[in-house]
């Protein structure tokens, strides 16, 4: 019994793994797997950019890595409180007499979409791009914006 269930069934794994792995951590493993967090998954293929998205008082921020990425080939929508950045990321043309032995950066299409945490004027939303970075600045409407309530005494 010392061969693993990945050796006898040419590559499929187990889902009881070793004896020192439980089921639920080899479940964690594979889901993992699936998205990736921002590195090459499963299902996202690795050519889904990183995104961040923070919020200040009076807005909300959205950032996003797109070294590489024009930005007349980005898309940005809003869509109520739901915002998505989609583009592509072209093939450079390959040089002859060029042999590459590793070729690590995607390319393709991509698109996000993230809901936002509260409601956004549309009409004053801003974006800018640069050194790779995209910067999507969407302002919070009056009744989303924090405010400081004095207690009367």
């Amino acid at each position: 019994m010392g061969e693993s269930l990945v050796n006898r069934r040419r590559g499929i794994p187990s889902l009881m793994g070793g004896p020192r792995r439980s089921m639920l951590e080899e479940m964690e493993n594979w889901m993992g797997n699936l998205w990736s967090g921002g590195q090459e998954g499963w299902l996202t293929g690795g050519a889904v950019p990183a995104l961040d998205v923070s919020e200040t008082d009076s807005a909300v921020e959205a950032k996003m890595d797109l070294p590489g990425v024009k930005p007349e080939e980005v898309d940005i929508q809003l869509n109520g409180n739901v915002l998505t950045v989609s583009g592509e990321r072209k093939e450079e043309q390959e040089e002859k007499g060029k042999t590459y032995h590793r070729v690590e950066r995607r390319v393709g299409t991509f698109s996000r979409t993230v809901s936002l945490p509260c409601p956004v004027e549309e009409s004053k939303v801003t974006a800018a791009y640069k050194d790779g970075v995209l910067v999507i600045t969407l302002p919070k409407t009056d009744e989303a914006k924090t405010r400081k309530i004095r207690i009367k005494s």
